[in-house]
């Protein structure tokens, strides 16, 4: 029986495509590259799969999936789903896989990063310091905001905002949150509506996946509800921030300051978020250290090789 095609759309590490070797006849012509497939490349990539190992970047759609009539798996290397038309795999019989778990500690380590590089204005100084521009000390030299003590408000409390919570006590900060359930995990925190929690915290952290229910979930008002002196940590997914209501409430200093990791149409995002001092840009790279990205790899292989091998899938979402 020849072995099934396995079409790979990014660079993953040596040692998760070597595990992948024996069980597969693979297609992995973005290995060197790694750039991203527009729509139509991908199509004809997976024209004659049986598997694909995609990424959050890679948007599986009703097209993608019609081109591919012989498709039967998708493990997508990411813990999010939301770039994944599941309801077309369901109608196909495709199963997909996502890579929760793994990236927990890691993602929560980096929330709470930059949140304190917001508060303490990190990037602001250092590009200030880079630039030759610091001439002498002074008291109210790039004053920022404390964490310890303040109010921490996170929306979407699973396992992720779990693990921030958790951090934030070692801060001694009061923790708030909202989820549609009650979190049997969030001992050291509070639930309250979310307009509550809008209103009082002094860092509003999203952590909730990306949705149709969670399109816009921060717009303008939302944003409306929130202090002045409030600052906006966005882990989650582009789009459940309303980038230009942001921007607007930057503009206007409605709220004081963003972390940012997440954009609408990312890679991509609006250039106006270059204007603010106060919002911190990265990259969506949340869950990027070399272990974790590489234990959400070789997860994501892990399925595919239980698919092969006619095994229970270890972590299905469809």
């Amino acid at each position: 029986m020849a072995p099934l095609k396995l079409v790979i759309t990014r660079r993953i590490y040596p040692e998760v495509l070597a595990s992948l070797a024996p069980a597969f006849d693979i297609i992995a012509e973005n290995q060197a590259a790694d750039q991203p497939w527009d729509a139509a490349t991908l199509q004809r990539a997976v024209s004659e799969a049986d598997c694909l190992f995609c990424s959050v970047a890679d948007r599986i759609d009703a097209a993608v999936i019609a081109a591919a009539p012989r498709l039967k798996m998708i493990a997508t290397g990411a813990v999010g789903f939301n770039n994944i038309d599941v309801a077309a795999c369901q109608a196909r019989g495709i199963r997909v896989t996502n890579t929760p778990d793994v990236l927990t500690q890691t993602t929560a380590d980096f929330g709470f990063a930059l949140m304190m590089a917001t508060a303490r204005r990190i990037p602001e100084s250092e590009r200030y310091a880079r630039a030759g521009q610091w001439t002498g000390w002074a008291f109210d030299q790039f004053t920022g905001r404390d964490l310890h003590h303040a109010t921490l408000g996170i929306i979407g409390m699973g396992r992720i905002g779990c693990a921030i919570a958790r951090r934030a006590a070692g801060f001694d900060m009061r923790v708030l949150y909202h989820n549609r359930n009650r979190s049997q995990e969030a001992v050291q925190a509070t639930w309250v509506e979310r307009d509550q929690l809008l209103r009082e915290s002094d860092f509003v952290m999203l952590v909730v996946p990306y949705s149709q229910a969670t399109h816009h979930l921060i717009g303008a008002a939302e944003l409306a509800l929130m202090k002045p002196s409030a600052m906006l940590i966005n882990i989650a997914r582009g789009g459940v921030v309303d980038d230009q209501a942001l921007i607007t409430a930057l503009r206007e200093r409605r709220i004081a300051a963003a972390g940012l990791d997440v954009f609408e149409n990312e890679p991509k995002f609006d250039p106006a978020f270059l204007q603010f001092d106060n919002v911190v840009l990265t990259p969506h790279i949340a869950s990027s250290s070399k272990a974790t990205r590489g234990a959400m790899m070789q997860l994501a292989a892990d399925n595919l090789l239980a698919h092969a091998s006619g095994l229970p899938l270890k972590t299905p979402v469809a």
